[in-house]
């Protein structure tokens, strides 16, 4: 499988959004370098109250650009940065990826596939009644996040539009992707 980088976004500020970028640079067990979610130990707020010591397993936040187009259908217009990712790519099942899969990122950085992200409340502020697009329920009534997935930074690197994006699933049986 592969995919391409189709945005990079950063922000060194707490904001729900993130502006574009012409790259960003990824550091390995930390995450995007300027960025206000780098770090080893957690930095989403509402984490940090939990438990400050916890391992960051939300360092890069990425998200397919093919959802963009499935809200806008209604009638919610969402760009690249917008919804708070990092790395926007296009041409990639990022739901549909088990657990410890690595994305070989450009030429450099590798990403390891923690979980899913898991939408809250915010993304309302930015879009009334985006969230029930992001959040649903399959056939069976399971909860569905398609707000994007989360990894760690294995190896570093530079990242930039138009980079490919490599998939190398992991051995054994695969576990679906939850929420971290």
């Amino acid at each position: 499988m592969q995919g391409i980088v189709a945005a990079v976004s950063s922000n060194g500020e707490y904001s729900f959004t993130k502006p574009n970028r012409d790259s960003i640079t990824l550091l390995a067990g930390l995450g995007v370098e300027g960025d206000v979610h780098s770090g080893v130990t957690v930095k989403h707020r509402s984490r940090v109250a939990q438990d400050p010591t916890q391992p960051n397993l939300r360092q890069v936040h990425l998200m397919h650009e093919e959802l963009f187009a499935e809200v806008g259908e209604a009638g919610f217009q969402v760009g690249p940065g917008e919804l708070g990712e990092n790395i926007t790519t296009r041409g990639l099942d990022l739901l549909g990826l088990p657990v410890g899969t690595l994305l070989q990122i450009g030429a450099e950085a590798v990403v390891e596939v923690t979980g899913l992200r898991n939408p809250c409340v915010q993304i309302d502020g930015f879009r009334s009644g985006l969230l029930k697009r992001v959040v649903g329920r399959d056939a069976d009534g399971n909860l569905v996040r398609k707000a994007g997935i989360m990894s760690v930074v294995k190896e570093g690197g530079r990242v930039r539009p138009g980079d490919t994006v490599e998939v190398e699933l992991p051995e054994g049986p695969h576990r679906p992707l939850d929420r971290v």
